[in-house]
């Protein structure tokens, strides 16, 4: 018995601007601070390597001067919306019913809800009353992967069952306007919105990649490099510089010995699905796996797309993979690192 990902689905919000229509605003939101820091600040925004953005609100809500009730308040309202499109998206690819679905996952880390969007999906698609919920929330970027490595366990100890991941993010939600700190400005600079559905399935007539193998990696005296902290105005993000020179040097640790348990060598990966932390993240991954003659032009795309969306970012990744060519036998390990500090693989294969 195996599970296989059926399908994967994304759902942007209705809000988006290209960079170049955010600076203005940027401008103004920096007007008080010393020239210098400015152009500096510009030209971080220009260079993250995002070309546009899309967020659950517009950007006069985004630079007002608002509480973190409001601000949440518009988290809890569009985030249903979003997860419940992605989800009916991702059902649709694969020719399922809401009623299909025996294990739901909901992650999301950039605001607070209770009961979580589960609960939601449940009631508005009329979804089985005995369905099995999980929700996700202190795992951040990594989660979008997390929530599959869960789904897959269950499915193994559970034939002819079907999971939803749904990862639904709005890091926007989470801007501090009063805090001109390069971390704020950085999250700024590099993160959007957004929500995607993957359903994997142990249904031995659904089609799709096979999920080989699964495992978590943790980082010993690294609870400081990534995160939130619950302040007055809301989440205030949490970002270590360095976070690139970690992953850099525990990278032989996370790839090897995970493929060799699986009789594989990193030569023999065609794929990697990378979560696209930001700029000088992606370049330090593709600077080690580039050495070997391979790429990760669809994690780069992604990020200049749409940005880095915490926990959903992975599945837009996947779901570009899902939806070209592959042939038979071609391998991919997805990748994704967050809080904690952590990174979190999966070995597939179509």
């Amino acid at each position: 018995m195996s599970v296989k990902i059926v399908s994967v689905a994304k759902q942007l919000p209705k809000y988006t601007r290209p960079t170049k229509e955010i600076i203005p605003w940027v401008k103004l939101w920096m007007s008080q601070q010393e020239e210098r820091f400015q152009r500096k600040v510009i030209k971080l925004f220009e260079n993250a390597g995002v070309d546009r953005r899309y967020s659950i609100m517009d950007a006069e809500e985004v630079f007002a001067k608002t509480s973190f009730e409001e601000k949440n308040d518009i988290y809890v309202r569009e985030v249903k919306k979003l997860a419940e499109e992605s989800l009916k998206k991702s059902l649709e690819k694969a020719v399922l019913k809401a009623s299909d679905i025996d294990y739901i996952i909901t992650v999301s880390c950039t605001g607070i809800m209770i009961p979580s969007v589960d609960a939601y999906l449940i009631n508005s698609l009329e979804m089985r009353q005995d369905i099995v919920r999980l929700p996700v929330t202190e795992m951040g970027c990594a989660a979008g992967i997390s929530g599959m490595i869960y789904a897959k366990k269950f499915l193994e100890s559970n034939p002819n069952k079907r999971a939803a991941v749904i990862a639904v993010e709005s890091p926007t939600a989470t801007f501090q306007l009063d805090d001109f700190s390069m971390v704020n400005i950085v999250s700024a600079a590099i993160f959007g919105d957004g929500a995607a559905t993957v359903i994997l399935s142990s249904h031995e007539d659904d089609q799709g990649p096979k999920i080989l193998d699964e495992a978590m990696y943790h980082f010993y005296d690294a609870t400081h490099m990534m995160g939130f902290k619950l302040v007055n105005t809301g989440l205030q993000m949490i970002l270590d510089k360095s976070v690139p020179e970690t992953i850099s040097n525990h990278f032989p640790n996370i790839i090897h010995p995970f493929l060799e348990r699986n009789h594989l060598t990193i030569e023999e990966i065609d794929h990697l699905i990378f979560h696209p932390g930001g700029k000088k993240i992606v370049q330090t991954v593709e600077d080690l796996f580039g050495s070997l003659g391979k790429n990760i032009d669809d994690t780069k795309e992604v990020l200049r797309l749409y940005g880095n969306m915490s926990s959903a970012t992975v599945l837009y990744v996947l779901e570009r993979f899902m939806n070209g060519e592959r042939k038979e036998g071609e391998k991919g390990v997805m990748l994704s690192f967050g809080p904690g500090f952590s990174a979190q693989r999966i070995l597939i294969e179509w």
